[in-house]
């Protein structure tokens, strides 16, 4: 019988709203994985991949609270939402045309990254939550996070080599933001490591002074900030795209806001709603400055859908 339009050849529309979705869920369960640590859920399925020997699922438990098991378990129920729309993405990309070969290499590093995520999510578990794999496991939906966002900005351009749209130098200094933003990220986890939201009571934590890793981070947070301001005094006398104008605005403004909700979380005591206010800041954080990188460079329009008669036949099984 034949298959929709939209599953046999699938628009570079359909491509995008399915790139757009895989971000947005890969932001949320970062959100939803902070939820679960600072709710004290982390150990709320004890075991993996089952949630209790014997039972895939929640099961009355007299050592631990139903709300614990439904938290850690809706988690876990996410990530296979978010694999099958990963998926998707990826048949949606392999089928699209023309073909195009960069997009189809980004979308399918989704559902492999899902699946990474689960067997990193597995060990933590089966760890007991140990400091070193909770920052592990944030860390990949970092790396997710971005190239997400990556994915979701391929499908609004051409396929040509990349052509910067500011000059080398400037370029340069995103790879700097960049890893300046991967040295904030670890320095938080590591914060949280040490603070008092280990996902369980039982949880040891890190050994190391709490403050002393929060002004770590503040001053990491201080150079993000320093060398966005130096890329937009260049960026003056440059010749910017408007996209990349706006980008840098957003960026400017996520990060001041993102600094101010870290500020009043940690002198509140880190109340758990500033946590998870935090992390979801965070995750926006990622996003802007991977679109930041992006926008800095211009790869052509985008491809033409084919219109040939092979390619409009459609598709039987």
């Amino acid at each position: 019988m034949p298959l929709p339009t939209w599953i046999s050849r699938p628009s570079p529309r359909v491509v995008r709203n399915l790139a757009l979705a895989v971000l947005v869920m890969q932001a949320l369960i970062s959100v939803t994985g902070v939820t679960v640590r600072v709710t004290g859920s982390g150990l709320g399925c004890p075991t993996w991949p089952q949630c209790f020997p014997g039972s895939m699922v929640p099961i009355e438990h007299p050592e631990v609270a139903t709300l614990h098991q439904v938290i850690e378990f809706g988690n876990r129920l996410l990530t296979g939402v978010i694999g099958f729309v990963a998926l998707a993405c990826f048949l949606a990309a392999l089928r699209c045309r023309p073909r195009r070969k960069r997009l189809i290499r980004l979308a399918l590093i989704m559902p492999l990254g899902v699946i990474a995520q689960a067997i990193i999510g597995g060990v933590t578990v089966l760890v007991n939550l140990a400091w070193w794999s909770v920052s592990v496991h944030f860390m990949a939906s970092a790396v997710l996070i971005w190239l997400a966002t990556i994915l979701y900005k391929a499908t609004k351009e051409g396929d040509r080599e990349p052509v910067g749209v500011v000059p080398t130098p400037m370029r340069r200094l995103l790879v700097a933001l960049t890893a300046v933003t991967a040295a904030v990220l670890i320095a938080g986890t590591l914060v949280t490591a040490a603070g008092p939201h280990a996902g369980d009571p039982d949880t040891p934590r890190l050994d190391l002074p709490v403050q002393t890793l929060v002004q770590v981070h503040g001053l990491l947070v201080m150079a993000y900030v320093l060398i966005l301001a130096v890329f937009g005094v260049w960026l003056r006398s440059a010749r910017p795209t408007r996209a990349l104008l706006k980008t840098y605005g957003s960026a400017c403004a996520m990060v001041l806001i993102q600094g101010a909700i870290g500020s009043v979380q940690y002198y509140l005591g880190v109340p758990e709603a500033m946590v998870v206010l935090h992390m979801a800041a965070a995750t926006l954080v990622i996003i802007i400055t991977a679109l930041l990188w992006g926008e800095s460079r211009h790869r052509g329009p985008l491809p033409e859908p084919a219109t040939t008669a092979k390619d409009a036949e459609p598709a039987t099984v």
